[in-house]
């Protein structure tokens, strides 16, 4: 994930760390690649995360006083950053864990073998339908949807009405309305191109992106700029009423709703990292985030749906972000391998 809306903030939350020695006892379920040996274990645990990670301090304290690793984070950057340190440090891994490899990064995660097999007695089971693959390589944690949001007040004030579809975005009365984040910088940018693609298909949708330029499109650098600058339904007040963003962004920005028929469907994974020094903390690890306090802390720290289906979403959420019943996807090991190659086309076609 390398991607999520209004949580660059929290990334400060990461630079915890313990001091108190390891325990002897072993994960719920098995870790590490299989093998004769048995999983290794330190008494430090290292965990390498998005920057957009946060879960409140006493969880990750209580986490800490019951394994008893030191642990450390490492935050640094967006999930293509993280899979990127991964795989250029796999001959001397820099972790031991990893959160944050999103269905768009899975695949080149899965190739470069940075990853080894753990299965999580904590997992439910209806998060089975969010398995990357049938490896055991990477275990759902959350799941999201990047959609197209509208600033429903400026819409109401135009007497225009919000548009619905793809295809409405190319309508003439939405010339220079829509703002969105670069696929080649931006996580959520990359969704929506890949939102695109799964509707349009590959080459329909470069005439659709050229379109889209044709009806005044605008493309910024990354989430941040479009959302909070560019964006009138947000604190910038910029001048456009369509934005990329979430399907979960309208629970905390009321006056503003999600295009449900536009998104993307963002699932994030945690992961042993292969030839890691503490592979039963790492299991440790991937249980405790799918643990029920944790689950029920990522919609508010995280702004993401738990895997686990049975958590109480807060009460803003159930009003104001609605799921997409049939978000667009994408196999992960086809995005893998065409992913260079369909950001450099539309780089051609919509910025030259």
């Amino acid at each position: 994930m390398s991607k999520k809306p209004l949580v660059l903030a929290l990334a400060g939350a990461l630079l915890l760390a313990g001091c108190v020695g390891p325990t002897a006892s072993s994960p719920s379920a098995t870790a590490g690649p299989a093998s004769s040996s048995a999983p290794t274990e330190s008494t430090q645990l290292r965990v390498i995360t998005h920057d957009s990670f946060a879960l409140p301090d006493a969880l990750i304290a209580d986490f800490k006083a019951k394994t008893g690793y030191d642990v450390v984070f490492n935050a640094p950057g967006d999930a293509g950053t993280v899979v990127n340190q991964l795989v250029l440090t796999k001959g001397a891994p820099i972790a031991d864990v990893v959160f944050g490899i999103d269905n768009t990064f899975a695949g080149r995660a899965f190739s470069e073998d940075v990853l080894s097999p753990y299965t999580s007695t904590a997992l439910p089971a209806d998060a089975a339908s969010f398995a990357a693959d049938g490896s055991g390589r990477l275990t759902p944690i959350d799941f999201g949807d990047v959609c197209l949001n509208a600033d429903t007040k400026w819409f109401q004030a135009k007497g225009l009405a919000v548009p619905v579809s793809l295809d409405d975005l190319l309508k003439p009365e939405y010339k220079d309305l829509l703002v969105v984040a670069n696929p080649a910088t931006s996580s959520p940018g990359l969704a929506f191109l890949l939102a695109t693609i799964a509707a349009k298909g590959d080459p329909g949708y470069l005439d659709y992106w050229k379109a889209l330029r044709d009806n005044g499109l605008k493309v910024v650098k990354g989430w941040t700029e479009a959302y909070t600058v560019e964006f009138s339904g947000s604190s910038g007040k910029g001048k456009r009423p369509l934005v990329l963003s979430y399907a979960s962004s309208p629970a905390f920005e009321p006056a503003t709703q999600s295009l449900n028929q536009t998104c993307f469907r963002q699932i994030e994974y945690a992961g042993v990292v292969a030839g890691s020094a503490n592979q039963v903390g790492a299991g440790k690890f991937i249980d405790f985030l799918l643990s029920a306090k944790v689950q029920a802390a990522i919609p508010d720290q995280m702004y993401m749906y738990p895997v686990d289906s049975s958590v109480k979403l807060p009460k803003d959420w159930a009003a104001h972000a609605v799921l997409p019943e049939q978000p667009f996807t994408l196999p992960a090991d086809q995005i893998s391998a065409s992913r260079d190659g369909w950001i450099k086309a539309w780089t051609a076609a919509v910025i030259g």
